[in-house]
């Protein structure tokens, strides 16, 4: 079973917003580096964003200029939470969004094979 788990997608219409969520009860996210992925339909699995923790700083890394300034990534150490927060979405966003996760010490990657930890995934439709 997933040792992460995703939610907050659904169905919404252009220009709309939608908060992702990625929650753990086995993984204590302190020492994790996590990152959001993406996947279309008939397309491969594509890194959103991403954020690692060197000391008490978080960093986050962004992967696609098409997602950038509209996409923002957020830590809850108190809930042991991610948020991936979606705005103007457009119909090209519309994918399967997964969480990922590898220990501290590793960076960021926007390859799949950079993470040891995979959610199932949280449907995010762009429609009108």
């Amino acid at each position: 079973q997933s040792p992460l788990v995703e939610s907050g997608g659904g169905f919404v219409q252009p220009g709309g917003s939608l908060t992702l969520s990625c929650t753990s009860s086995r993984l204590s996210f302190n020492y994790y580096t996590i990152a959001w992925f993406r996947q279309a339909p008939g397309k491969e699995r594509e890194g959103v964003s991403c954020i690692s923790r060197s000391g008490n700083s978080d960093h986050i890394t962004e992967y696609a200029d098409t997602m950038k300034g509209r996409f923002t990534f957020s830590r809850d150490d108190a809930n042991n939470a991610v948020y991936l927060r979606l705005n103007s979405l457009k119909p090209e966003d519309t994918a399967v969004y997964f969480c990922a996760a590898v220990r501290s010490g590793y960076a960021c990657s926007a390859y799949v094979e950079g993470y040891d930890y995979w959610g199932q995934g949280t449907q995010v439709t762009v429609s009108s």
